[in-house]
């Protein structure tokens, strides 16, 4: 498609399909019905006396003549959408109940007789135009060459703008590989129709009408038939693209390219084998702990020794999900050389695969332009070929900000690009580039490059005001709405009720950049929404990327980020194909999980946001059992994987037969084998079997929605379009499999693409992923890949883990929870199932812990303890226990190269999550679960910090209820720590001994929440007032507690009967 050809706004569900250009008004398209067939995809056809043929006379329903007899001969007689009677019409034969009718009841051309003020009209403010059915419309061409959003294109040069036929984007009988472009070139003139070559469903019958899953059972046409017709036309049927290892054969290759493209590196087993043996002993020496604490309770305090048991065992249960699946950690080392080798020869094209990029952003305000801006330049700057790169931006708020600022981007794209390339810079996001403290003019550089960086970051600065300036407008939205630059109303107006959007910014016609090489694609999409639909948020809208990028370009492997995250490595891409594209074993690998690095954290990373004992030591564990989990962004992954497909399965072993005589060993031989049974199915089965058998047995129109287009891409492996496609019928198509009900009924969010169900969608994407047996990768090359930017403030910081933890509550509950899903196949293996669990159960672990870190104040406050008195051997169980606990910790920053900094902000930061947000996500997943309360727990104000310090934001206070639970407990056990010493100098030496233990117990509370309490005081000491508050209010509470215990009176005891033996 071409660039700047203008915005494609379309409603499927309502007939609606608008051009928007520039400096003219909308031009209306025909209708997307009453053209095509709905049953069978041909042409709908003239009457005997040459109208249009309308079936159902009713509702207009698009039927042809051939289905429409066939549906009265051997179907219900009734229309698929109104289910109205069909009633004969003049040419037809005569069927049973016919004689019913009254023939002198013709409404065949009732449908021909509509006003004129209802041939068109103009809804949502954007454009869209209906044409009613059975209309006679000539219509021009959906696109051409220089169209624009608003900024107006060229004409023909004699003040008129012409209609231009649109060519077939490609000739042959094969797939081409998945380039993914469509040209549309200028010189065909004239008018012409869109084609309609593509559609098998453009304007659906309502699927959730009653009545419609009767129609579907009663449909003779199967859709496999359906589908080899419609690829039979398209010239796609038996082809393929071509495999670039069935071209290997008669190309030599030297012995390098045979290599593998990538290899596992195991860890050093001198620092791994310690670590094992620790965790064996640790285990053992837990089990005694236990033992002992079960076996000796505290008569005196049963019920806080009771709640520490329950506590302990839980914490127990918690640690061993989460250390058994870091036995087998292991490194990965790719060979991009190799890569080049076998799929780049000098002189021929490129046989690497191609990647559809994602980016989702909601809401510019609270995601700027500028950030996403930054991350759309660095992918278009990727280095990979740029007939292989297209580049898909989701807009889910339907924002005129997001549009714009992806317009300018999409110029200064033309300027930055070439740039990077020429001089091989990184990274290649411009903000994060010239932001970079190095000495550019060292090591004898190029003159001409000095000259080059100064002008591009006054192009940059440039482009930042024009940024800037569109944010400062659209901070004040006009009471009529946006308008855009050429007069037309913006159809995403009303963010719950616009049309699906479509625009591509750049390709091959006019996608160029200032020396004349090609640039990679940049499409934004924003799909459909109305009121009483669904959506599912993040996962919807990257389902509605899959489909649309399949239509468009359908290439074989896909990249999804966060607006926020921006490519760190312009090589990244091709560190995943060294995975996803090893012959050996890429065919297995579903996705390639790249580690999250951040920019703009604090040097002491107060908050744990880099995350890097889970990135660093917990992922490298799932490497090396089934894979890492999926985390959100900075994954590449296979289609067909998302599609539902099983991996290929490899050659199995022979199984064990024996005869007859002793059924205990081995398995007996199958009689019906010897009788001419169904054989076994052969070894090498995968994708094309399993695609086989879907075929046969499953509907794909009820499986991957009703777009023949659409599913015939989910047949190509290696990607590609349909030949002999217009861009106009893709453009249709991908408004179509966009809209806001393509999903329903469909296996979509279910099987399919990411799965619904909860908030953190892409840990249950990839929990499917895995137990279907696929297995995933984690690659960290030496340069991080991408870059993130990550909350600072405490306060943002709890809401986000709070977010992560409700969703991981939400799949505990669901019907996807590890616990119960997944055993069916065992595909699944059990250390990656531990992994899963854990990440679904680690919220229900602030329960014990909050319990836990208030018992030392309630045994300081009450003089009792969790604990009797021990000998010297049971002292020994509690000093190799956390023994045992510091030496796990200390071989696991050996092996992973982690510092003892971050493993110990990790752990504080466990606690506070633990006690607020962890807590937090539980209440408001039970809450929604069981009594279907949705509560949301958001930041009420705000403290604005120094806008001249880089971490300013780390001082700014925002008070959320997310702070109560920690703030109370550091006030309970300094209370605790203060009245406990208080006593204990009150009461003599004596006291001292059982004190030390409560004490230690209190400060490890202390310990782990004083990140928190710096959070809380925020920069040079200044409280904010609420903790002021809090602190008054509580302390006021324990010192009526402290006034009632009366620690300072010296308390007499009376005789111990049991030793001077007197009554008393």
């Amino acid at each position: 498609m071409e660039a700047s050809a203008g915005l494609v706004a379309g409603s499927h569900n309502r007939n609606e399909l608008v051009l928007i250009r520039g400096h003219e008004d909308p031009k209306p398209l025909r209708a997307l019905s009453g053209q095509v067939c709905e049953i069978c995809g041909d042409e709908v056809g003239l009457t005997v006396d040459g109208d249009l043929f309308v079936a159902c006379n009713e509702c207009g329903f698009p039927v042809c003549r051939p289905c429409y007899e066939y549906e009265r001969r051997e179907g219900t007689q009734n229309c698929p959408q109104c289910k109205t009677r069909y009633k004969r019409l003049k040419g037809s034969p005569r069927v049973a109940g016919d004689d019913d009718e009254e023939d002198i009841d013709d409404l065949e051309h009732e449908f021909n007789c509509v006003d004129g003020d209802e041939k068109q009209r103009q809804v949502d403010g954007g454009g869209a135009v209906v044409v009613p059915h059975g209309g006679h419309v000539t219509t021009e061409a959906m696109l051409h060459g220089k169209m624009s959003y608003g900024r107006g294109g060229p004409d023909d040069g004699e003040g008129n703008n012409t209609p231009q036929i649109l060519p077939p984007i490609i000739t042959g009988s094969r797939s081409v590989p998945v380039s993914g472009e469509f040209p549309i070139t200028s010189g065909y003139g004239g008018h012409g129709e869109l084609s309609s070559s593509l559609h098998k469903r453009i304007h659906p019958y309502p699927v959730s009408e009653p009545g419609s899953a009767k129609w579907d059972e009663k449909k003779e046409v199967s859709w496999k038939e359906r589908m080899d017709d419609w690829k039979s036309k398209q010239g796609i049927l038996g082809g393929g693209a071509a495999d670039p290892d069935d071209m290997d054969a008669d190309v030599p290759l030297n012995d390098e390219a045979r290599q593998p493209l990538s290899r596992k590196v195991s860890i050093a087993s001198s620092k791994v084998n310690p670590y094992r043996m620790v965790i064996v002993l640790r285990l053992v020496v837990l089990a005694f702990f236990l033992r002992y604490r079960i076996l000796h309770p505290v008569p005196d305090a049963i019920g806080l020794w009771l709640v520490s048991i329950i506590c302990e065992i839980w914490f127990a249960v918690s640690w061993i999900l989460d250390q058994f699946p870091k036995w087998f950690p292991i490194d990965r080392e790719t060979y991009l050389d190799r890569l080049s080798l076998r799929y780049e020869r000098e002189g021929e094209p490129s046989l690497l695969s191609a990647v559809d990029l994602f980016v989702s952003t909601v809401d510019p305000l609270k995601e700027p332009p500028l950030v996403t801006a930054n991350t759309v330049l660095s992918i278009l700057a990727v280095d990979y070929p740029v007939d292989k790169v297209s580049c898909y931006v989701s807009d889910d708020g339907a924002s005129m900000l997001t549009f714009e600022a992806l317009s300018e981007t999409a110029e200064f794209a033309r300027k930055w690009v070439p740039f990077c390339k020429k001089f091989g810079i990184e990274p290649r996001a411009p903000e994060f580039y010239f932001s970079l403290k190095v000495d550019y003019l060292k090591d004898k550089v190029q003159p001409a490059f000095v000259q080059e960086r100064r002008a591009m970051k006054r192009e940059y600065e440039e482009f930042k005001v024009r940024i800037n300036a569109l944010v400062a407008k659209a901070m004040k939205v006009p009471e009529e709405g946006w308008i855009m630059k050429d007069g037309t109303p913006w159809p995403g107006n009303n963010t719950r009720d616009h049309p699906g959007m479509i625009q591509v910014f750049l390709g091959h016609s006019g996608g160029h950049d200032t020396e004349g090489n090609e640039l990679p694609r940049l499409v934004y999409v924003s799909r459909e929404k109305r009121p009483g639909f669904q959506h599912h948020k993040k996962a919807g809208a990257m389902n509605a990327l899959i489909r649309v990028s399949a239509v468009l370009t359908n290439a074989p492997f896909m990249l999804n980020l966060d607006c926020d995250h921006y490519i760190n490595n312009s090589k990244a891409i091709r560190e995943a194909m060294c995975f996803l594209m090893d012959p050996q074993a890429g065919r297995k690998i579903c996705y390639v999980q790249f580690p999250q690095r951040f920019d703009g954290i604090d040097a002491h990373d107060r908050y744990a946001n880099r995350n890097t004992v889970f990135f660093d030591i917990n992922m490298k564990g799932l490497d090396g059992i089934q894979g890492p989990v999926y985390v959100g962004t900075g994954c590449v992954f296979r289609r067909q994987a998302l599609y539902g497909y099983n991996p290929p399965k490899g050659p199995k072993r022979p199984k064990m037969v024996t005869c007859d005589c002793c059924p205990c060993f081995g398995r007996k031989k199958r009689k019906h084998a010897k009788d001419g049974g169904l054989p076994e199915a052969p070894a090498d089965v995968g994708l094309d079997s399993d695609k086989e058998m879907l075929m046969s047995q499953m509907n794909f129109e009820k499986r991957f929605g009703q777009s023949a287009a659409f599913v015939t891409s989910t047949l190509m492996e290696e990607g590609g379009v349909p030949p002999s496609s217009s861009p106009a019928a893709l453009l249709k198509e991908a408004i179509h499999v966009i809209s806001c009900g393509y999903e329903d009924k469909t296996d979509w969010g279910l099987e399919l693409g990411w799965i619904y169900g909860s908030i953190t969608e892409d840990i249950l994407t990839g929990f499917k992923m895995h137990c279907r047996g696929w297995r995933s990768v984690y690659c960290m090359p030496k340069r991080a890949a991408f870059k993130g930017s990550a909350p600072i403030n405490l306060s943002d910081r709890l809401n986000q883990v709070l977010r992560w933890a409700l969703g991981s509550v939400e799949i505990f509950f669901s019907r996807h929870s590890p616990l119960l899903y997944g055993y069916k196949n065992g595909n699944l293996k059990w250390l990656e199932r531990f992994a899963y669990i854990n990440t679904t159960i680690y919220p229900f672990t602030s329960l014990p812990l909050l319990a836990y870190c208030t018992l030392p104040a309630v045994c300081l406050l009450t003089g009792k303890f969790i604990m009797p008195s021990i000998s010297t051997f049971a002292s020994l169980f509690f000093i190799a226990l956390f023994m045992s606990i510091f030496a796990t910790g200390i071989l696991e920053m050996r092996w992973s190269g982690v510092s003892i900094e971050e493993w110990w902000r990790n752990e504080q930061f466990w606690v506070i999550g633990g006690v607020s947000a962890h807590l937090f996500a539980v209440v408001q997943g039970l809450l929604k679960v069981l009594a279907g309360i949705d509560t949301n727990f958001t930041v009420t104000s705000k403290a604005t910090g120094d806008e001249d310090d880089e971490f300013a934001d780390l001082y700014a206070f925002k008070w959320t209820t997310l702070l109560i639970p920690p703030t109370t407990l550091l006030i309970i056990n300094i209370i605790g720590v203060v009245a406990g010493i208080s006593d204990a100098i009150n009461n003599g030496y004596q006291s001292w001994g059982p004190l030390f233990g409560k004490l230690f117990f209190a400060f490890w509370v202390i310990v782990h929440l004083y990140p928190f309490l710096k959070g809380l005081m925020g920069r040079q000491n200044r409280t904010p007032t609420i903790v002021v508050i809090w602190s008054v209010l509580l302390a006021s509470i324990f010192s009526l507690l402290w006034v009632r215990i009366d620690p300072f009176i010296v308390r007499t005891k009376g005789p111990d009967v049991k030793q001077c033996g007197i009554n008393c």
